[in-house]
């Protein structure tokens, strides 16, 4: 695996399947919609893979800030990506998927009370990502279904950024892609 813009602090544990991450300064992925910027400078540590695939996830953070947020992507390149994860606003944890083609756009959907972790699924097949999310790692809620891209070769890893500060941390257990016969 490698980094697409490395963060400040970060430490794998490969027999534990833990990768523990503290983000820098100002991150971000977001492409226009309703803001009018573009941002390209969030943490994503991945691999590349060629057809279809799921990927999961546990992840733990120390949401404090406005747009702290960590979770998993899919990215073809700058103008084409998927992040999904825990977005913290308003003191809230919201479970939340962006699909960026050309455009960012976002959903979230509300959580009952800000869990102390979060469990993500991603399954792409032929272009279309199914998103899942669970509170206990065994009972997974589809909380998006979207097309992304045609692209036979997309990179897929670990996200994180903090918008409006620097130093948030995650951790990322459990960390898993499998890749999935046609």
């Amino acid at each position: 695996m490698k980094w697409y813009n490395e963060p400040p602090v970060w430490n794998e544990q490969e027999q534990e399947q833990v990768i523990t991450v503290t983000s820098g300064l100002k991150t971000d992925f977001w492409r226009k919609t309703h803001y009018g910027f573009i941002r390209d400078t969030g943490h994503f540590y991945y691999q590349e893979i060629t057809g279809d695939f799921m990927a999961v996830v546990k992840i733990t953070g120390q949401y404090q800030e406005l747009y702290d947020q960590a979770g998993l992507m899919i990215r073809e390149n700058d103008q084409t990506w998927l992040k999904c994860g825990i977005e913290f606003v308003d003191g809230v944890q919201y479970a939340s998927t962006v699909v960026t083609r050309e455009y960012s756009d976002w959903s979230v959907v509300g959580i009952p009370e800000n869990p102390p972790s979060l469990w993500l699924e991603l399954q792409c097949s032929r272009g279309a990502v199914e998103v899942k999310y669970s509170l206990d790692g065994e009972h997974f809620t589809m909380m998006r279904l979207a097309y992304l891209t045609e692209a036979e070769t997309v990179q897929v890893g670990l996200m994180c950024a903090s918008p409006e500060r620097e130093g948030f941390q995650v951790v990322f257990e459990g960390f898993q892609i499998k890749t999935l016969s046609a």
